[in-house]
């Protein structure tokens, strides 16, 4: 039996190139799963402890004193290590650290088997939702009394170890032969721990009895769905006052339930639309509860009338609440099952016929494909979805997927008839659902689309609504980058080399070297047509030229711009081209090879090899498609180019967008379905609908219901409007109007001990504030948190905002929506400018252009009222439950000087506002706070 050794280590930072060195030590021995001894010491480490790293272990310089020199407790260390496998959270970190210290006192290097709780917390819990310890302990219920401590931490890492391991023992045979071939690739040395799992589980039908097998892949055993009874529904009527009045309704479900007044309403106003074939703009505040609301009315309207309903959301955190929270609800209300799915695209799927031919090929993979090809086999033996939404993979396992999903497989021969696909899983199931969920995205891509992406549907409801014309845009449009495109290339030759064919005993090298040939050729056009279009970017660069909200450059084609540059990039582009169009064609000269030797269904590698040279022919296709067009100006649409200016000299994107989306989404939406209800809690600037009935192409429909629910919310109380009126203008004096905001949100800091969310419209002016307010706070004063800056996903920094007491996160572009930080995390939110879109930018320029030929005025009809709705969002934030109180702090005096400044504060709730001294007004917060 094997003997662990788990190590833990504090330092003073992480970086041993800058001298960090360890203060706490805690090691735990374990054999056949019982802890045998401990250890654990303070290290006097010759240097100061950052105040970082006493905040977050509450270990101090003073705590020191007295411990111990490495080189004093070194030989007790080394005996303790020297026959057992070392094992670690993070193993690198840790045995980095302990071999320079080994090495400082004379030892010579550890080289121990290894193991990395990070590493087999990935591939034995692959679901979870973060591998750090602590949440890890928190997932597992493991007691972690005192985390940031050596020995509390290593206690941890080893109760985590035993779960580990107990995972891996679960696991059937066939899955463990897969793992066994891949674990050399790992960090971990598992190969002795793998053989041992499957002697024990070789004659275990127990375990074998829980996995059905498909193309040698053993995954979790399917639950055939029973079909639900689908009872008389009383009239909507009496199931609202049930639901909403009755005992047994949903102040029996719903603890401390309240009716309020405008769910019912909104409730209502849905079924209406719904029964009378109309479509509806519903505007919900904040606190409606309106996702319950629709629900009510979507599930009564599909079980009464057997007919599925749609849901479209935005974000998948709505998607989340709407199946883990309200649904279950709703069914716990009629007393049975209801059959609610979410459905998404092909591309979230695995196919298994793919997955088993890259495991046959593991020979060159690199330690992320390992690792991923790990994850997946033991995420099989758990899913009963295939949905990859459900894993973490590593960054380059997100590449990896692209060739296993369900997407590659679209054209394989034997697909309408695999008993293993998760997709058609996912399509029986939404095929006996009351209600779909699914996201504005895969709606889009239906109304674009020659080919069905989603059921049949006759109703449908639109939450955050006002997302549905980017989104829109986004897919009527196109988007296309160097990096993009160089890994297609790569894919591309990937196929094309002759050991991918080499057991199918065809002669094809001739198209193979062509196809080789062709893609080299590819590559080298592609990259003289960035660099080209880079150069060209970057010359015209100057300290008006437009940026994107994450600060790429940007350059508008437009017909008046330099034609030169237009024509040079057309005829490089076809440069680019011309070999596309000659992959393409051999390409199809390879499938009618694979074609004539296709002799069964069963021929596995034939199919995979067929489906992914009809892909990358697709591929081709779309390609020539989307950059034929680009360089011909003109029409309704405007086109752009982005380069980074501080990134590599062929990195560029291309964009290109309808100027507006209202005819097409009245044409292939409104027209073609019987009632459309789009909700949101921010769709009217100044009382009015108009401005969205433009953009989502309502304005002519004499079919639509409109209807605004005030927040129940007392804003009155809970909330103030403070407006600072010593600022210097942003226009004359930019960079003094950057330190006045610098200087408010640390003074505002101060009095609400962080807690502080500051939204801004340029990223340019985020990051300098960001680095200023890294000047002037200390480090054990404030976290401060920066969208683009601080590593991690909107939800990441949200949740690091969270963790920390005194924070200040600051955000731009989507933390004005979608953030919500209810209670005592969030006191204060900032506003560094009124959110007008920059007038520089090329959709702005181009549709400002378009409507002044109308005789139309932009800022009226486009860029206030897009600022109002983008005003109320981030007002939003502030405010997400009855109990929330704080303060809006808005650093543009034209809310109060310019003429359009009421309508921004008429498209609010009424409450207190302030307009004094940035000095007077941080006063009077202190005191209402």
């Amino acid at each position: 039996m094997s003997t662990f050794a788990i190590v833990d280590l504090e330092t003073t930072g992480n970086a041993l190139s800058k001298q960090d060195r360890m203060i706490e030590i805690g090691i735990v021995i374990m054999k056949e799963g019982k802890t045998v001894k401990e250890f654990s010491s303070l290290i006097f480490p010759e240097r100061e402890i950052p105040p970082f790293i006493t905040s977050l272990t509450g270990i101090k310089d003073e705590d020191l004193i007295h411990a111990p020199l490495f080189s004093e407790i070194a030989e007790d260390v080394y005996h303790l290590l020297k026959d057992c496998y070392i094992v670690a959270h993070n193993i690198e970190f840790d045995l980095s650290f302990l071999n320079e210290e080994f090495k400082r006192c004379g030892f010579s290097a550890l080289h121990n088997k290894l193991i990395d709780t990070v590493e087999l917390s990935r591939i034995f819990l692959p679901e979870s939702p973060s591998f750090k310890l602590g949440q890890l302990a928190q997932l597992l219920h493991i007691g972690h009394d005192n985390p940031h401590r050596a020995l509390s931490d290593a206690a941890v890492t080893a109760d985590l170890l035993t779960i580990l391991l107990t995972e891996l023992e679960g696991l059937p045979e066939r899955t463990l032969v897969h793992l066994l071939r891949l674990s050399d690739n790992l960090k971990s040395d598992m190969r002795s721990l793998i053989e041992n799992a499957i002697e024990k589980n070789r004659y275990n039908h127990q375990v074998v009895d829980k996995f059905d097998i498909h193309y040698g892949i053993p995954i979790k055993k399917r639950r055939l769905n029973s079909k639900v009874t689908r009872d008389q529904q009383p009239p909507f009527s009496e199931w609202l006052h049930h639901a909403y009045e009755g005992k047994e309704g949903l102040q029996q479900i719903i603890s401390r339930f309240e009716t309020r007044d405008g769910q019912k309403q909104m409730s209502e106003a849905v079924y209406k639309a719904f029964k009378e074939k109309k479509h509806a703009l519903i505007e919900a505040g904040a606190g409606i509860g309106k996702s319950l609301a629709y629900l009510l009315s979507a599930v009564h309207y599909a079980i009464s009338h057997k007919e599925r309903v749609m849901i479209s959301t935005h974000t998948t955190s709505l998607q989340n609440q709407l199946l883990e929270e309200e649904i279950p609800r709703l069914e716990a209300l009629v007393g049975r099952p209801l059959e609610a799915v979410l459905y998404k695209g092909k591309s979230h799927y695995i196919s298994l016929l793919h997955f088993s031919y890259e495991l046959e090929r593991s020979y060159h993979d690199n330690y992320d494909i390992s690792l991923t090809k790990s994850m997946i086999l033991v995420w099989l033996t758990h899913t009963s979805t295939g949905d990859i939404d459900e894993i973490q993979l590593p960054s380059s396992g997100q590449q990896f997927w692209h060739k296993i999903s369900s997407e590659a497989s679209k054209n394989t021969k034997s697909v309408k008839q695999d008993p293993s696909s998760y997709w058609q899983w996912a399509e029986e199931k939404a095929a006996q659902a009351d209600i779909i969920i699914t996201n504005h995205s895969l709606l889009c891509l239906e109304l674009i689309s020659h080919e069905k992406k989603l059921p049949d549907f006759e109703r449908l409801l639109v939450d955050e609504a006002h997302h549905l014309e980017s989104v829109a845009s986004r897919y009527f449009g196109i988007r296309l980058n160097y990096k993009e495109l160089q890994r297609q290339l790569t894919q591309f030759n990937e196929l094309f080399h002759p050991a991918v064919f080499k057991s199918l005993n065809v002669d094809v090298k001739k198209q193979l070297d062509h196809c080789s040939h062709y893609v080299e050729a590819a590559k080298e056009e592609l990259n003289h047509l960035s660099r080209y279009l880079f150069r060209k970017v970057k010359s015209v660069r100057n300290n008006k030229q437009s940026k994107s909200d994450v600060g790429r450059v940007q350059y508008l084609l437009k017909e008046s711009n330099d034609d030169k540059f237009v024509y040079t990039s057309y005829e490089m582009t076809n440069r680019f081209l011309a070999p596309i169009h000659s992959i393409k064609r051999e390409t199809a000269a390879l499938i009618e090879v694979l074609e004539s030797i296709v002799t069964s269904d069963h021929n596995e590698e034939v199919q995979v090899l067929r489906q992914r040279l009809i892909n990358h022919a697709e591929m081709c296709s779309t390609i020539i498609h989307q950059l034929e067009s680009f360089f011909d100006l003109g029409g309704d649409k405007v086109k752009w180019i982005e380069i980074d200016v501080d990134g590599a000299s062929n990195s560029i994107y291309l964009y290109s967008e309808p100027l507006d989306v209202a005819d097409q989404l009245n044409e292939k939406l409104y027209a073609t379905k019987k009632s459309v209800v789009l909700t949101s809690a921010t769709l009217t600037t100044n009382g009015s609908f108009n401005y969205m009935k433009r953009l989502l192409g309502l304005e002519t429909r004499d079919d639509l219901h409109e209807l605004s629910i005030p927040s129940p919310y007392n804003y009155e109380q809970h909330v103030r409007l403070m407006v600072p009126n010593d600022f210097p203008s942003i226009k004359t004096e930019t960079e003094e109007f950057i330190y006045s905001i610098s200087e408010a949100i640390y003074s505002i800091a101060q009095v609400t001990n962080g807690r502080m969310l500051v939204l801004f419209t340029s990223y340019e002016m985020l990051k300098k504030t960001y680095y200023l307010l890294k000047e002037v706070a200390a480090p054990e004063e404030f976290m401060i948190f920066a969208q683009g800056i601080s590593s991690g996903s909107r939800d990441r920094l949200k949740k690091n905002f969270q963790t920390f007491d005194q924070a200040i996160l600051l955000g731009t572009s989507s933390f004005w929506e979608g953030v919500d930080i209810p209670g005592d995390d969030l006191s204060c939110l900032v506003i560094a400018r009124l959110p007008f879109d920059p007038p520089d930018q090329p959709a702005q320029i181009m549709r400002d252009s378009r409507l002044k030929s109308k005789g139309l005025n932009p800022f009226m009809e486009q860029s206030l009222p897009h600022a109002i709705l983008r005003f109320k969002q981030g007002f939003g934030r502030l405010i997400r439950s009855t109990t929330d109180r704080g303060i809006v702090f808005v650093c543009d005096q034209r809310l109060i000087e310019a003429k359009y400044g009421k309508y921004f504060i008429s498209s609010i709730p009424e409450i207190p506002l302030t307009y004094q001294s940035t000095s007077k007004l941080v006063q009077d917060m202190e005191k209402w706070l």
